[in-house]
């Protein structure tokens, strides 16, 4: 329960002693969009969900950075094409950061034709959460508290359960049960990708492999038209599945719905929608019981907000899609927050700069530095920057 949640001891619940006296809050102004572009040595391995694959190939990783005239730096992990990010700056150069709600309006509406869609939603997102990093900066304060604190803790699922070539349904069932060891108490895996058959024994070796007081989520990244995935559903209706996620294709609301009303689990869907437009229509056409919504595709910290708030109208909990360290603050800070997107601590091994938050009994704790937090080493910059 949210109410046994005990504050860590080195967090101080006074009220905050105000901004760095060296900041002129009032005086702040975005000067410029930069980029950093980071690659790691060694080869992640090749994985596929139901529909695409990944890896193979060097780790990468760019940070988006937003300055100012006082030296702040907000940072983020970005999405979409950074030629867009960058045009972005003409809209708000000479903004002060903390005028954060003008500036969504601004890069939303200003000089944009056609509407706003995909790749667009995924750089206003991109450079919107670097803003609230120069916020909680200016503030001295973690982001989550700016937003207005809720939980300090939060609970994860390890999203893993990835097809790979010779990986056979032991290894799945290994796989989960090394998250479970590291501290999970709720694992995620895919599904959509082999005939029914074989995924429904899929299912059934990794519950029988986690037991049955671990939650386990399916995902079938769209896989399916409804019949199929109600079909599929019913299959694995008797190992207790935690969640279904994304059965269907993105636009197929009324199908998304029909799946939902057949069958007796939570489905999942947004991870492909954006904005609070968006979600107002997944929730009007009764598509899902749990929104995911990704953070940074659905418009950044100011649009997730909103559509967080929408959700709790409706008596809809959210559980982000895709990057905790861009999830977190907003989540500590989000009532009807279900449960955030992580991944095993093994892929720390992928990326020096940036580790994943440690597990421990299935929640993380809230960061508490500055800003999010994410800030890279200079040293590690140095070494692994690529342009």
């Amino acid at each position: 329960m949210l109410s046994s949640f005990r504050v860590p001891d080195e967090v101080s619940m006074a009220p905050p002693s105000g901004s760095d006296p060296q900041v002129d809050i009032e005086n702040l102004k975005i000067t410029e969009i930069k980029y950093t572009r980071l690659q790691f040595p060694g080869t992640v391995p090749r994985m596929r969900n139901a529909i695409v694959s990944s890896g193979g190939g060097p780790h990468k990783m760019n940070y988006l950075e937003v300055h100012t005239n006082q030296g702040i730096v907000g940072r983020s992990i970005p999405k979409g094409p950074s030629s867009i990010n960058r045009g972005m700056i003409k809209k708000i150069e000479g903004e002060n950061p903390f005028d954060v709600e003008r500036i969504w309006d601004r890069m939303y509406r200003y000089e944009r034709k056609p509407v706003a869609k995909g790749d667009y939603i995924k750089a206003i997102g991109s450079v919107d959460i670097a803003i609230w990093d120069i916020i909680g900066k200016a503030l001295n304060l973690p982001v989550h508290r700016v937003l207005g604190g809720f939980q300090k803790k939060i609970r994860v699922y390890a999203a893993g359960g990835y097809y790979q070539e010779g990986k056979s349904t032991m290894d799945l069932a290994r796989e989960m049960e090394g998250y479970v060891a590291e501290g999970f108490r709720a694992v995620k895996m895919k599904v959509g990708g082999l005939p029914l058959r074989e995924d429904v024994e899929r299912v059934r070796a990794v519950r029988d492999a986690i037991g049955p007081d671990v939650d386990l989520l399916v995902d079938a990244n769209n896989k399916w038209v409804a019949y199929e995935a109600i079909l599929f559903g019913r299959s694995i209706q008797k190992y207790n599945p935690y969640w279904f996620e994304e059965p269907v294709e993105p636009d197929d609301f009324e199908g998304c719905a029909e799946v939902k009303s057949a069958l007796d689990m939570a489905i999942v869907a947004g991870e492909n929608e954006y904005t609070i437009w968006g979600a107002r229509d997944l929730i009007t056409a009764g598509s899902a019981d749990i929104l995911n919504l990704d953070t940074v595709k659905a418009g950044g910290i100011t649009e997730y907000r909103k559509i967080a708030a929408l959700a709790s109208a409706f008596h809809i909990p959210v559980a982000p899609h895709g990057n905790p360290h861009m999830a977190v603050h907003l989540l500590a800070s989000t009532p009807n927050t279900l449960i955030m997107e992580t991944y095993p601590g093994t892929k720390s091994q992928y990326n020096p700069v940036l580790p994943l938050f440690p597990v421990v009994d299935g929640f993380v704790d809230v960061p508490m530095k500055p800003g999010l937090g994410i800030d890279p080493d200079p040293k590690l910059v140095k070494k692994y920057q690529i342009d």
